[in-house]
């Protein structure tokens, strides 16, 4: 049999690094890729379970590429990640066509998988395991985005919090972080490849280093990656916490020209009640400060977070309480979501429900009111130089789309850019004034000063 394999990969950017790693691993093994899943030995899909949304387009996928498989009998069906670690029984015994499930913690049996169907050996028994190792993780890669742009660079797996409304514990375990020297070294291959951004990934980045013995904070990291990877361009950070939103963080963030001026800091909510109801270690009061110090040390400081409408018990003093955050503290970005009630989770048994309808209309009010702040704050960007990452061409082929240290890729909006200056292409990082700004996207100007 032909060894070619197809892998979608579903969710976050921590499930595409995963996908991005079982390639490699696959790789190693003689086994080549292919963008033609119908004609595929191999049909591999990386799955989300983190929402209910995410498990229906989970289930989704199987059955497309179980359709696929109808028509190429002698290919197998493989199925990985959140969803086989959600629902351990049900999915061979409910989709006959898939031929074996991998966890979260068996990505880097990928390959062994493979040899075990060639061979002929029925895996539709298997039931994943317990989250355990990420030494998968420590390979060459070929990261998804575009060459010369970015990639994810995942420190940490698992998470420890135990937030009232997640199920990412139960699906990834606790928190185990990967050593520095580990990291570093995945760093130095990244960027020798010509990756100009690193982007550091974990369900909470700020409590990297907690579980290892020499307890390195995320700080420590940083420096020791601005250090070790001198050629990276930019380093960007997702997922903080307040309560770990720390004094030597913010300082090394504020006074390291590698580190973006960055920050995701998904609050969830506003009202102390709420917050305390939903497991959070934070109060309204803190998360005040540390946006308070965090802009006091970096005064071009972008912000994004998200918030969760409808949560159990979310009362409209509750409501008015986020709301009135949001309108004070300004976030730059913010992505509001509705309360979505997972079973597993302690909010799935949690008294007063809100219904669907009072969720979305909250969520509604937070969105309009923001629409109007996002377009304020961008709009102090007019007339400011900053280096931007060329990724793609617009849709007309006249701009270039890109991201400067204020945008995340896939998250954020982007900077579309007139090319001014001669020699731009994709991968380019170019000096841009910014001449206009919306509440979504900035349109820029490429200049010749201090061109990269």
């Amino acid at each position: 049999m032909d060894k070619t394999f197809y892998l979608y990969s579903l969710g976050c950017p921590k499930n595409e690094v995963d996908s991005e790693s079982m390639s490699a691993l696959l790789k190693e093994k003689g086994y080549r890729f292919t963008d033609d899943r119908k004609e595929a030995s191999f049909l591999v899909v990386n799955t989300c379970a983190f929402l209910e949304s995410a498990v229906t387009e989970a289930i989704d996928a199987i059955l497309e590429l179980a359709e696929i498989k109808k028509d190429n009998p002698k290919a197998f069906l493989i199925v990985t990640g959140c969803l086989p670690q959600r629902y351990k029984d049900e999915i061979t015994k409910e989709i006959p066509e898939v031929d074996a499930v991998l966890g979260t913690g068996e990505y880097g049996q990928i390959a062994e998988v493979f040899e075990s169907l060639l061979e002929g050996h029925s895996l539709k028994e298997h039931i994943p395991g317990p989250a355990g190792a990420i030494d998968y993780l420590d390979r060459e890669r070929l990261p998804s985005a575009p060459p010369g742009t970015y990639a994810y660079l995942k420190i940490a797996e698992g998470c420890s919090n135990a937030c009232a409304y997640c199920i990412i514990p139960r699906l990834r375990g606790p928190q185990r972080s990967r050593s520095v020297e580990s990291i570093v070294k995945e760093a130095q291959c990244l960027v020798a490849s010509g990756v100009k951004e690193l982007i550091l990934i974990a369900q909470d980045t700020t409590r990297y280093g907690e579980d290892l013995p020499e307890r390195p904070t995320l700080a420590h990291l940083l420096r020791t990656l601005s250090l070790e990877v001198p050629d990276v361009a930019l380093i960007r950070t997702l997922y903080f916490y307040a309560d770990r939103l720390t004094e030597e963080l913010l300082l090394e963030m504020a006074g390291n020209d590698k580190i973006a001026h960055y920050i995701d800091l998904p609050i969830q909510h506003a009202s102390d009640r709420i917050l305390k109801a939903m497991r959070r270690h934070e109060t309204s009061g803190m998360i005040r400060d540390k946006i308070t110090r965090a802009r006091r040390l970096m005064p071009d400081l972008i912000l994004r977070s998200t918030v969760i409408t409808g949560f159990p018990g979310e009362t409209e003093e509750d409501f008015d309480i986020l709301l009135e955050f949001i309108k004070e503290i300004e976030f730059d970005r913010l992505g509001v979501f509705e309360f979505s009630p997972e079973e597993g989770t302690a909010a799935f048994l949690m008294p007063d429900q809100v219904p669907h309808s009072l969720a979305s209309k909250r969520r509604s009010i937070l969105m309009a009111n923001q629409q109007d702040i996002a377009r304020r704050r961008n709009e102090i960007r007019i007339h400011t130089t900053v280096p931007v990452i060329l990724e793609a061409v617009d849709e007309r082929g006249i701009l270039f789309e890109g991201r400067s240290y204020g945008e995340a890729p896939e998250i954020d909006p982007v900077i579309y850019v007139a090319a001014t200056t001669p020699d731009l292409t994709i991968g380019s990082r170019p000096v841009v004034r910014i001449v206009d700004a919306g509440p979504y996207d900035l349109t820029g100007v490429s200049i010749d000063e201090h061109r990269e």
